[in-house]
């Protein structure tokens, strides 16, 4: 698919069927997330795959958006790893993260996959069902899998403000 095409249909997909993902393709999706972009090339991301009975049902106890995916993608950053701006402290680690996120949402969108980019998720909860997070940020969950029968964008998701309400030329 083109990036002009992909970018403009992919969607959030919340309705996933119980088809699994092939490990092929979940390759190629953390393939993205690792050569995401970052500043200087620091690579803060982690990315935890959750595909178990046991790891879903945990990150299910952790977030009010609960689509049952067939695999969740963890997505956190360590801090001490990121790279900090100089003249007032930013780490990057979130920024650098998110950009992965971006990549693999876009790459499992190319090759047939849907994903949503959940932000809504308790961190404390996080870190004590995965103590695997010890020392690192959760920014995101990203639920992966196909789509069910029925699935479809939200109403919401060809709404777009024009580009003069997000662009100006200086």
């Amino acid at each position: 698919m083109d990036f002009e095409r992909l970018s403009a249909e992919r969607y959030s997909l919340r309705k996933f069927s119980d088809r699994p993902v092939e490990s092929e393709k979940l390759t190629q999706v953390l393939e993205a997330g690792r050569n995401a972009p970052t500043a200087h090339n620091k690579q803060p991301q982690r990315i935890f795959v959750l595909q178990s009975d046991r790891a879903l049902e945990k990150v299910d106890g952790c977030t009010g958006a609960h689509f049952h995916p067939p695999v969740m993608l963890l997505v956190a950053y360590d801090p001490a790893d990121a790279w900090v701006r100089e003249d007032d402290g930013k780490n990057h680690g979130e920024i650098d993260a998110t950009i992965a996120v971006t990549q693999m949402m876009l790459q499992a969108a190319d090759l047939g996959l849907g994903t949503t980019y959940v932000g809504m998720f308790d961190p404390e909860k996080l870190h004590a069902a995965f103590p695997e997070l010890e020392g690192l940020v959760p920014i995101a969950l990203l639920p992966m899998g196909y789509p069910a029968d029925g699935a479809h964008p939200s109403r919401l998701h060809t709404d777009r403000k024009p580009l003069e309400d997000m662009v100006r030329y200086l």
